[in-house]
């Protein structure tokens, strides 16, 4: 029997105060209510840390917090900078437990089996659903340790049958030091993975928009470790990358970046390899895991909004209006709709449907590393008896 909820059991809040102790006051105040049982947050990079941690303990000191650093924030009114963003969920309809990844270039298969059981342990103890069917996972990764791949693919294979979506932290593109948040702390080459189980409907997704072209680039020197390029067709990196699009070298920007993507071809997919840099070599690094021997194909941006709207209308046809949605999306993505004047209509359109969440500096999605894609998870307004 299925029946619809007439209080929301989810929250969401923001504060543009700079000062941590009144962002954190804000937050609390907005979310106040007798049953809430977490907060997830993503905040800007620009906050002291420290004192957002000791004032955000404050605030909530009876409730679980979770979160990260952005590179740029959706709030409930849309795209957002410098500001700090946060989801309250209701104890009696979400069961949610969080565990921390430390040591992340050493994340082995038995670690991840012994965390993805204690956490499938910590949300039965409060019986709100099965877990089977009704619980996913979101992870909130360092986004400049290069360690997803490894972090993802093990985690995955933990998890089995439960979903799971996520976002890499980020430094508002300072590319100096990205953090996530646990147990008071907020902290650097770690990971934070956060069990949700709940008997109202959720689907976790992930969407791109961009369209394949015919020109390849083949890696031909790479060093896997710290995601950089060097050669590309034999020849110095960026400098092929950029005699593809008919530019020099020094024109080479985010700007470029986001708006000519390269990407790896898997079966009949293609995954987004986005460049963060040029380096004084001439090399490129890169936000993904990038190989010896792979091929990237030039790709272009379709209807990035149109995409979207897509995505969400075939989700809510089948669930109906949702709750929230909790959202990871790509900071290129943003500068792409900056680039092309749409970040009031794509801003409006978070809005609408209840987007909460962040810019990112990679995306997850089911043990996969992403770039330039919108993932994650549709909340619905439907609860399940059992």
């Amino acid at each position: 029997m299925n029946a619809p909820l007439f209080n929301d059991p989810i929250r969401s809040a923001m504060s543009s105060a700079r000062d941590p102790e009144r962002a954190a006051r804000e937050l609390a105040t907005a979310l106040d209510c007798p049953d809430l049982g977490f907060v997830l947050f993503f905040c800007s990079a620009e906050y002291d840390l420290q004192a957002l941690s000791q004032s955000l303990t404050t605030a909530f000191p009876d409730v679980r917090l979770a979160g990260c650093t952005t590179a740029g924030e959706l709030t409930p009114r849309g795209y957002d900078q410098g500001t700090v963003t946060a989801i309250g969920f209701d104890r009696n309809l979400f069961s949610i437990d969080v565990g921390l990844v430390e040591a992340l270039d050493h994340f082995s298969l038995t670690e991840a089996q012994a965390l993805v059981d204690t956490l499938v342990a910590g949300c039965r103890e409060q019986r709100v659903a099965p877990i089977k069917g009704h619980t996913f996972a979101l992870t909130l990764l360092d986004g400049l340790s290069s360690q997803e791949e490894l972090v993802l693919l093990t985690l995955d294979s933990a998890l089995g049958t439960i979903p799971h979506f996520g976002g890499s932290a980020g430094d508002d593109i300072h590319l100096t030091g990205t953090h996530v948040y646990y147990d008071g702390q907020f902290r650097t080459r770690a990971a934070v993975v956060i069990m949700v189980n709940t008997p109202l409907d959720f689907e976790v997704f992930t969407t791109h928009h961009m369209r394949s072209l015919e020109q390849k680039l083949i890696v031909t020197q790479a060093d896997p470790t710290s995601r950089t390029v060097y050669e590309l067709n034999a020849e110095p990196a960026a400098i092929e990358y950029a005699r593809l699009l008919g530019l020099d070298p020094s024109q080479l920007d985010y700007r470029t970046f986001a708006l000519n993507p390269l990407a790896v071809r898997i079966g009949q997919e293609y995954y987004v390899r986005s460049i963060q840099k040029v380096n004084p070599d001439m090399s490129l690094t890169f936000y993904c895991a990038v190989e010896n021997g792979i091929v990237l194909t030039a790709m272009q941006p379709g209807a990035m909004l149109s995409n979207l709207a897509q995505r969400f209308e075939t989700i809510e046809k089948t669930m109906g209006e949702p709750l929230i949605t909790i959202g990871c999306d790509c900071f290129l993505r943003r500068l792409e709709a900056e680039y092309t004047e749409r970040t009031t209509e794509t801003s409006d359109f978070l809005v609408a449907h209840n987007v909460i969440g962040f810019n990112t500096y990679g995306e997850q999605y089911d043990g996969m590393h992403l770039n330039q894609t919108f993932t994650g998870v549709v909340i619905g307004r439907t609860a399940h008896e059992f």
